[in-house]
């Protein structure tokens, strides 16, 4: 984007020096507050965002710039783009700060750019790394805020802890942002928005103090980010707290220690492995828990009737419909008019049920087997169309996970070799987007992998994708041959503010697995569909979501994605990492590893796959349980959205 060209004008006379007389009296004075060393912030971002800090809140508004050497340049780099869209328009520019008006529990603040001619006398003018920053010395009424609503606001939620007094206080700081009149793209307004809002959050130098964040604005406004035009700052002090809130653990800390031993945790362990049956010597040796103790919960997993024992002192998940499966050694002879031509591959237990929810006449068979990985299949009926769902055993990131999924893929495609369409279906992470409604991918969604047409378009020398996989340096794309799959999710997703018969197809599926199946697929409260951010030193901030436009009774309708998904061996343990890898390639979810099975369906010669990935956190689908179920059956809906849209199988 270039800027509009401005005529050649001689030099501007220089600003005025500050008027000393009276300083004092029109300076805002603060109390000071002590860095609580808690970790907790709470950021809001909605187009309205919520972002929080404690540190400390010191000095006056005139001190932003007492100390003219404390900053740090900023790099010139953002994200891999430079800070400024666009050329600074000119040097007679200044970025100007002027109060506004302040009551006993807020205070608010102008920050702008304005053209030396338009400066009056009071001001401060900073010189040094500070040079064209000038602070208005007089609360000034009647600005653009008044006149003109913001065009996009962010809000963060700050807890500070008081160094005389010891108390909490949750203070809100609320930024409304206005842009340039050329620039009138929404679109281009909140990416803008975010690129700001990161990077004045960014962990690399997160502001801990109430002087910090407000030199930050002003020094990022004064070295790029040329479409905004000003920002105006509320800070409005909420309510007293006698402790900060607590904070979620970063995986970091959470891989500290080996989890408790529970009996949710070790059923969650053996639905992980199923169809393969597991031994409590083996699960107490993996998580360091004494094999007695294991052995206890596995009793108690029995008696629930949830778990039945195997041979060699291994146990298996109990299915609810566990007397209709079949257990072979071979998969049985199936009729070619019954050979099913669309194979489904899920990775978790909950995946499994939710895409067996959508199937009619079904027929479970379980291949047990003591020496390599045993297979789950389960044949039915989508419309006209036949259907094998399959559970992988396990998945991850070491080289027995991978070489299982690949080999339990490879088996399923030469079993069932009429088998011309794959859809690896289940759950991941989100990547959410902090200002734009329509980019932001939150929990309950679906992301269906589709090639980035404006991306490919750009970037002429790399191909499309809608699968990446990254280890180390190494980068791996996926495309399929075929993409009439994709072709048909666009077309739902282009219809889906009036036509969403994945909903009806949720609902059905809810009310059979409830009638079947002890777990809840329900969808969980809003309130649990939490965002934070991370700011370094395992401390988060949480921001909230841009508004839904389309929420009924407040709960924002489920939306489908299209766009490249992606996964990668060190990325789950690194938000930065993470977010830098999905910005760079154009990701909108990220999953635990598929590329073995990707691999497996390229190398058996099928041309025509995809994945739909309903969202259940914002890292890979398997930080927290609580939004799996739900989002797993969403995935299993639009899945059988996709499939109800194809011709009927001519190869049978």
């Amino acid at each position: 984007m270039s800027a509009k060209s401005h005529p050649q004008m001689a030099p501007p006379p220089p600003p005025p020096k500050p008027n000393k007389t009276g300083a004092a009296n029109t300076t805002t004075p603060y109390e000071t507050y002590a860095a609580n060393g808690n970790g907790t912030y709470t950021a809001n971002g909605n187009g309205n965002g919520n972002g929080s800090a404690s540190g400390s809140r010191s000095g006056s508004i005139s001190s932003l710039t007492d100390n003219q050497g404390s900053l740090q340049r900023h790099s010139q780099n953002v994200n891999g783009r430079s800070t400024c869209h666009t050329p600074p328009r000119t040097d007679r520019e200044q970025v100007v700060m002027t109060p506004k008006g302040k009551t006993a529990n807020s205070t608010v603040i102008l920050i702008e750019r304005k053209l030396v001619d338009e400066i009056n006398e009071r001001v401060h003018v900073a010189g040094g790394d500070h040079t064209g920053i000038i602070i208005n010395k007089d609360t000034v009424s009647g600005q653009k805020s008044e006149s003109v609503p913001a065009q996009l606001s962010l809000e963060f939620r700050v807890f500070l802890v008081s160094a005389n007094t010891g108390k909490h206080s949750q203070e809100s700081r609320t930024l409304r942002f206005w842009f340039r009149q050329w620039l009138r793209s929404d679109e281009k307004q909140a990416q803008i928005a975010q690129d700001f809002f990161k990077e004045l959050v960014s962990p690399k130098d997160f502001p801990r103090d109430y002087v910090g964040f407000i030199k930050k604005i002003m020094k990022l406004l004064q070295r790029g980010y040329d479409e905004i035009q000003s920002l105006e700052i509320e800070l409005r002090i909420l309510e007293e707290t006698a402790e900060p809130p607590s904070r979620p653990l970063s995986l970091e800390e959470s891989q500290i220690e080996s989890p408790p031993l529970t009996p949710e945790k070790v059923l969650e362990l053996i639905e992980q492995a199923y169809p393969n049956p597991i031994t409590p010597e083996d699960l107490a040796k993996d998580y360091g828990w004494e094999e007695q103790d294991v052995l206890l919960v596995f009793m108690s997993l029995k008696e629930r009737g949830l778990i039945k024992s195997m041979e060699y002192n291994s146990y298996t998940r109990i299915h609810h419909e566990d007397k209709e499966i079949k257990v072979v050694k071979q998969m049985p002879t199936i009729a070619s008019n019954k050979q099913p031509t669309i194979a489904i591959i899920t990775a978790q237990y909950c995946e499994k049920l939710a895409v067996d929810a959508m199937l009619e006449n079904k027929e479970t068979f379980v291949r047990y087997t003591t020496v390599g990985e045993s297979n789950v299949y389960t044949l039915g009926n989508i419309g006209a169309h036949r259907i094998v769902s399959t559970k992988l055993p396990s998945v991850g990131s070491t080289r027995e996970a991978m070489t299982a999924t690949g080999n339990t893929t490879t088996r399923l495609l030469g079993t069932f070799q009429k088998v011309d369409y794959v859809f690896v279906v289940g759950v991941a992470g989100g990547v959410p987007h902090y200002t734009d409604f329509k980019k932001h991918v939150r929990l309950g969604d679906v992301v269906i992998s589709y090639v980035d047409k404006q991306r490919a378009l750009l970037s002429k020398n790399e191909k499309p994708y809608v699968y990446i996989y990254k280890s180390g340096e190494d980068v791996k794309t996926y495309f399929p041959i075929n993409d009439s799959l994709q072709q048909i999710a666009e077309g739902l997703q282009a219809n889906m503010e009036v036509k969403r018969p994945w909903d009806t197809y949720q609902r059905e599926g809810l009310a059979s697995l409830m009638q079947k199946t002890e777990s809840d697929f329900n969808r969980p409260s809003v309130n649990t569909d939490k965002l934070f951010m991370n700011i370094g030193n395992n401390e988060v901030i949480e921001v909230a979501h841009p508004i839904a436009m389309d929420s009924v009774d407040g709960v924002p309708r489920s939306r489908l994605h299209l766009g490249p998904i992606g996964s990668g061996r060190d990325l789950v343990r690194s938000d930065n990492s993470r977010m830098d890898f999905a910005k760079k390639y154009g990701l909108l979810a990220t999953d635990v590893e598929m590329s073995s099975v990707l691999d497996s369906i390229i190398g058996n010669c099928r041309e025509s796959f995809i994945l739909v990935k309903g969202i259940s956190d914002y890292k890979d689908g398997m930080s927290t349980r609580k939004w799996q179920n739900y989002a797993s059956l969403a995935a299993a809906a639009v899945v059988k959205s996709i499939i109800c849209g194809m011709d009927a199988p001519t190869n049978v």
